[in-house]
């Protein structure tokens, strides 16, 4: 009230501004009164406004807040996602198809992972016992069997979940792969009910598969002989059979044969083939005049007499001489054996002495490869015979019994015979 009587004791002493506004002074109250609810609603606006500002402050705060924690989060989720991707694991089976029985497997990870993830959680389905083994670099896995994959199956791998060497998350996988089948035939020789079959050393029974056995035990059956012995060659794709016991002559055989996985059972040989043949018959022959195929059919039907090392077979009949090697027809020559009246003695003899150019006082020439076969040293084998004067007689007589007893070779047969030929070596002319 001290302000408002001031007011008014300012105004009462100017009588002119009482003259000219009297309605001030009779007003002054209300427009006190006015300018002090102004001040107050002043007061309330400014007060507002700082309520309102405060508000403006706390939302930018929680909107630059949420904004800074929407960013940290995105930089968080594609940070994490880029790093997954920096680090992602692939997962591959480097052998899937057609691998064999005892073959191993090879699983490639792309980057390093924990081992321990894995070592005991991978299954193998249709079940089968397994032996893990990684690297060094822990990105590749090698699976092998403990005893072997089934022939022509269709496995699939488990990989469990797991985690790279940089702990991102490696999720479950299945990889499938396929086991080739057995080995299969491709030929045999003689062929299924092959007649007029020869079965020795030279001409055995012959087995061609489509790819290696060398994880495969083959099992060769021949009835009625039954046992037989083979050979194979390195790869072991190709065998080579003969009967235990001598070959019959018009004899019809039965050729069965059966395989298993190395490790297998016995009692799981399974057949690959089962076949017949029938050898020739070997007498009568009738001799070819060609010499040339005279000495096919010497070497086709020739049988050997003794079975156990070196012998030399004459037949005079044929004029052909075959040599063997336990029981093994090497290689057959046209001869000449003696003429009428100077016939060569059939029988069992051998070779009693050898030189490599003797002389016959009694028919005045040079016998190279000289080979006696009686005790006298009367009667041998070698190479056709030389004169003094350079005369040698001519190949043309071979095939035909034109000596004085001996048996005459050819020029480069006699050497070959006379180099193979021991001392003591049977000799069996028929």
């Amino acid at each position: 009230m001290a302000g408002e009587a001031k007011v008014i004791k300012t105004i009462h002493a100017s009588p002119v501004f009482a003259e000219h506004y009297p309605y001030l002074i009779i007003n002054h109250a209300a427009y006190w009164q006015a300018g002090f609810f102004w001040k107050v609603k002043r007061g309330e606006r400014v007060l507002n406004m700082h309520k309102k500002s405060n508000l403006f402050l706390i939302f930018t705060k929680t909107f630059l807040i949420c904004l800074i924690l929407i960013i940290f989060g995105l930089f968080i989720f594609y940070g994490w996602q880029f790093y997954q991707k920096a680090y992602a694991e692939t997962i591959s089976l480097k052998n899937p198809k057609q691998i064999e029985v005892k073959e191993a497997l090879e699983v490639d990870f792309s980057v390093p992972v924990w081992n321990q993830d894995y070592a005991t959680k991978i299954k193998i389905m249709p079940e089968e016992k397994i032996k893990l083994a990684f690297d060094e670099t822990r990105r590749k896995l090698t699976i092998v069997p403990e005893k072997f994959w089934k022939p022509g199956e269709s496995y699939s791998i488990l990989m469990p979940v797991g985690r790279t060497a940089m702990f991102t998350r490696i999720f479950e996988k299945k990889l499938i792969f396929s086991v080739a089948n057995p080995p299969q035939i491709k030929t045999v020789s003689p062929a299924n009910e092959a007649k007029d079959v020869i079965i020795g050393a030279e001409d055995p029974i012959v087995v061609d598969f489509d790819k290696s056995t060398r994880d495969y035990f083959i099992d060769f059956v021949l009835s009625p002989k039954g046992d037989v012995i083979y050979q194979n060659n390195p790869e072991k794709t190709q065998f080579k059979i003969l009967p235990k016991n001598s070959v019959g002559d018009g004899v019809q055989y039965g050729l069965k044969i059966f395989s298993k996985v190395a490790d297998d059972k016995d009692e799981n040989y399974q057949p690959i083939y089962d076949g017949s043949f029938e050898t020739v018959k070997t007498t009568p022959v009738v001799w070819e005049k060609d010499f040339t195929l005279r000495l096919e059919q010497a070497r086709k039907y020739t049988k050997a007499k003794i079975k156990e090392g070196k012998y030399i077979d004459v037949n005079l009949a044929t004029q052909i001489m075959t040599t063997f090697e336990n029981g093994t027809l090497l290689n057959a020559y046209m001869v000449s054996s003696g003429k009428r009246g100077m016939e060569t003695p059939v029988g069992t003899h051998q070779i009693y002495n050898k030189a490599p150019r003797a002389y016959s006082r009694e028919y005045g020439l040079f016998m190279p490869n000289w080979m006696a076969i009686l005790t006298d040293g009367k009667v041998g084998i070698h190479e056709l015979p030389e004169w003094p004067g350079g005369y040698k007689e001519g190949a043309n007589h071979l095939g035909t019994p034109v000596s004085h007893g001996c048996i005459r070779l050819g020029v480069g047969s006699a050497k070959t015979v006379y180099d193979w030929a021991d001392i003591g070596t049977p000799v069996i002319v028929y």
